[in-house]
């Protein structure tokens, strides 16, 4: 009888979720490798020692070891670059909390620009939601984002909140609008 089939266990890396022996091919060869030699010391040993990496370009002539060093090292650059570009990103991306007049008294509140962060807007609103006990959703805007649309005043609450509850998020990107509505001309 053919012998059943044996489950393989295979780690996979907290960055760029690839398995630790393709992390090279994937853009955060560097942060990677900090992840791995924290978190499992003993393959990063078998992948990435000294002796490992020397062993694998020993059988290189001369020439492919210098276009080897020559790519690992354009390699970095552009990853470094990449990761700058993100961070420059970062910086300039604004939370936008709008406070907008209804009818009579009654406000709603939008909040954009989170999605630059790389939150989740869904699970976001869920969590306005439960925190301020009243209806939250995403909603589209005609620009082509998307923006979360929290029900009442809780314009400053939701900045506080924000900054308590998502550390990524610099207090200078966070910017308080308020929206009011024109008053229709009356008659004469």
């Amino acid at each position: 009888a053919p012998a059943a089939p044996v489950a393989r266990h295979v780690t996979y890396c907290g960055v760029c979720t690839l398995p630790p022996e393709y992390c090279e091919y994937g853009g955060t060869v560097k942060k990677c490798q900090e992840w791995l030699e924290k978190k499992h010391l003993d393959m990063y040993a078998r992948i990435w020692s000294p002796e490992v990496l020397e062993a694998a370009t020993a059988s290189l002539s001369l020439e492919a070891q210098e276009r080897a060093a020559k790519d690992a090292k354009k390699k970095a650059a552009k990853a470094e670059a990449a990761e700058q570009k993100h961070a420059d990103r970062l910086a300039n991306s604004v939370v936008t909390i709008k406070r907008i007049e209804r009818n009579k008294r009654k406000y709603v509140t939008a909040v954009s620009g989170l999605e630059a962060f790389g939150l989740d807007l869904k699970k976001v609103s869920k969590d306005f939601g439960k925190k301020f006990a009243t209806g939250s959703s995403v909603t589209k805007v005609p620009s082509g984002g998307e923006e979360i649309v929290v029900q009442g005043d809780v314009s400053g609450e939701i900045e506080e909140f924000l900054l308590e509850k998502y550390k990524d998020i610099p207090e200078d990107n966070i910017e308080l609008v308020e929206d009011k509505k024109k008053k229709a001309a009356g008659p004469g």
